[in-house]
């Protein structure tokens, strides 16, 4: 045994712990950046969502264009930086400044100026200061060109920052789905999304939402459940009321029979539709007929999704969807974090919302699978006409991944 006093020579210093990266992306780059290998360092940043900061004035003075700030930073004094963020290192969104979204290959087309320097995560462990002359810029566009951007069908996790258990992490993980798709941060409260800039315009082209006040209406509009078609609603529920009054699974026939005789009977004013069922009665007889047909029509498609949904494995055999609320749930739980990233909420109102999700997909569902499958059929009801196509396939993925991954958010947190 060593005498108290003796040297320390020759022991080796307690290890250092490695840095806890928040997303995929600055765990890349560090890990580059710990090999010296720049060329893999640029990889991952050309796969990067990249983000700068500027007023929200200015941003405001013209909707739709963006303006770079350059700032002096201390490792090259007099250098003026252009500073870049990845999406695991921003701060928790602002009333201003606000961040607009760029790329590596986006940067290397249109950087402003020679003399500037790119900085990407100043003062992070994964920090990096290049200069950016076209010579170098050349160098990131071939970058850019072979690797894969913008990513999709991908999950990825704020590791820190972003909650992984509890309410809010349930309430986010209702919109997993779409943010599985669009390879975003399924737990990022904090939304920055695509930046300011076009989180506004995403509201503005998708849903016509220009303020606050729009989409306050559009946020309650899919809390309640009333986005999505009360036609849906109402076809669907007929079915759900048969099966729990005769016990399983109700045949096609029945269904269709007992859909247009109480279509029928509400235009008599005789209320004779299942309890629980409600639409609004026609106000004529071609009406009537008009509502039949339609109903018929949305029977064969829901059957139709249905069997396509068991085939893939998005539906277990012998079960049925019941409502399709889903959908305006899971993206009630978006529209929150959509609303937070173009500033028409603050971030605990977003929460709020955020949790309403949550608690309302845990009464109308029993796990994530069927919530799942509620989803999807709304989506499809509104998007796909049965083409199969991109509106399914892109959602089929998501609920693959998402059902698969071990660190699914869907595999980690009950549902109830």
């Amino acid at each position: 045994m060593a005498e108290q006093g003796a040297s320390d020579e020759g022991r080796s210093a307690p290890p250092v712990p490695a840095w806890h990266a928040p997303t995929d992306i600055e765990g890349g780059l560090y890990e580059a950046k710990m090999r010296g290998d720049w060329a893999a360092y640029f990889d991952v940043l050309a796969t990067a969502n990249l983000y700068h900061a500027m007023s929200r004035a200015n941003a405001d003075a013209r909707p739709g264009w963006i303006s770079y700030t350059p700032t002096y930073w201390g490792t090259r004094p007099g250098t003026k930086f252009l500073v870049f963020l990845t999406d695991g290192m921003l701060p928790a969104p602002a009333p201003d400044p606000v961040f607009f979204q760029d790329d590596l290959g986006e940067l290397a087309r249109n950087w402003p100026q020679d003399d500037e320097w790119l900085a990407i995560n100043p003062g992070s462990p994964c920090e990096a200061y290049f200069p950016a002359t076209a010579a170098h810029r050349l160098v990131w566009r071939r970058h850019a060109e072979r690797m894969p951007y913008p990513r999709r069908n991908e999950l990825r996790t704020l590791w820190a920052g972003g909650p992984l258990h509890g309410p809010v992490a349930h309430g986010l993980a209702c919109g997993a789905l779409l943010c599985v798709s669009n390879a975003s941060l399924w737990n990022a409260m904090g939304w920055h999304g695509t930046g300011y800039v076009r989180e506004r315009k995403r509201l503005k082209e998708w849903w016509e939402i220009t303020n606050r006040e729009e989409w306050l209406r559009a946020e309650e509009t899919l809390l309640n459940g009333r986005m999505s078609s009360p036609f849906w609603g109402f076809v669907l529920g007929i079915r759900s009321v048969l099966a729990r009054d005769f016990g399983g699974m109700v045949e096609i026939d029945h269904w269709r029979q007992v859909t247009s005789r109480a279509i029928r009977n509400r235009t008599a004013n005789k209320d004779t539709a299942p309890d629980g069922v409600t639409m609004t009665a026609p106000h004529s007889d071609s009406e009537t007929e008009a509502q039949v047909a339609g109903a018929q029509r949305l029977i064969g498609r829901i059957t139709r999704y249905e069997a396509r949904f068991r085939a893939d494995g998005l539906l277990a055999k012998g079960r049925f969807v019941h409502t399709v609320e889903a959908w305006d749930y899971g993206r009630a739980s978006k529209m929150a974090r959509w609303g937070l990233g173009a500033r028409y909420c603050d971030l605990a109102e977003a929460e709020r919302a955020v949790l309403r999700a949550g608690r309302l997909s845990r009464i109308n569902y029993r796990s994530w699978e069927e919530f799942s499958a509620a989803y999807v059929l709304g989506r499809c009801l509104h998007f796909d006409e049965e083409e199969f196509g991109d509106w399914y396939g892109e959602m089929l993925n998501a609920h693959r991944i998402l059902t698969t991954d071990p660190n699914s958010p869907w595999l980690n947190i009950p549902f109830t």
